[in-house]
């Protein structure tokens, strides 16, 4: 079945639409707030299909992801309990929420450092960096290196690779988008036992 070839060219071609980067702006912002879908999956087909640009691309994604955590850290430090806890609570967050207040309280900057490369959604740090009403200048820096190291590290390793990489991955698409989902139903079946 050729689920994730089709996909894979849809994505491809918005990669290339004229307000790509504007849209890829949109969702590094909304990201680092309430948005589910990280900014790497529309930075990775831009930066690969347009070598040439992939530094640019990278600072966007850098700029409006660290903005969006900056509002993720006021939308914390402001609306927390009226606002942000049912939306955390909806979502079915509350033991990640646990989990990143005590790396907070526990780490400090490190943890912000950290959160770049986290698995666990960056939205949860940022957030919860205003509620814990952590340092606001830390927080900056912590945001701006962590998420500049990652975006930056994507984009070099798609431009590297370039339009002939696109040309492979699309070779092997299906078969990797069908073990992800594979090992992604594994690691919950694993969790619920």
């Amino acid at each position: 079945m050729k689920l994730f070839s089709s996909l894979y060219d849809r994505v491809l071609q918005w990669s290339q639409h004229r307000s790509a980067p504007s849209i890829l702006a949109a969702l590094s912002f909304s990201e680092s707030v309430i948005f589910p879908i990280p900014p790497d999956v529309m930075l990775a087909p831009m930066a690969m299909t347009q070598p040439q640009r992939a530094w640019f691309f990278a600072f966007i994604t850098t700029v409006a992801s660290v903005l969006g955590g900056i509002a993720g850290y006021w939308l914390g430090y402001f609306a927390f309990d009226p606002l942000v806890l049912p939306l955390i609570e909806w979502a079915g967050y509350e033991d990640k929420l646990e989990h990143v207040t005590g790396w907070f309280r526990e780490y400090g900057f490190w943890i912000i450092f950290i959160a770049g490369f986290s698995p666990i959604p960056y939205k949860l740090f940022t957030v919860t960096g205003g509620m814990l009403q952590v340092y606001f200048l830390p927080f900056v820096l912590g945001s701006v290196i962590s998420r500049g190291l990652r975006f930056y590290l994507v984009a070099w390793l798609l431009r590297t690779g370039g339009p002939q990489m696109a040309i492979r991955l699309r070779k092997y698409v299906d078969r990797i988008g069908w073990a992800l989902v594979g090992v992604a139903v594994i690691a919950y079946v694993w969790t619920q036992v």
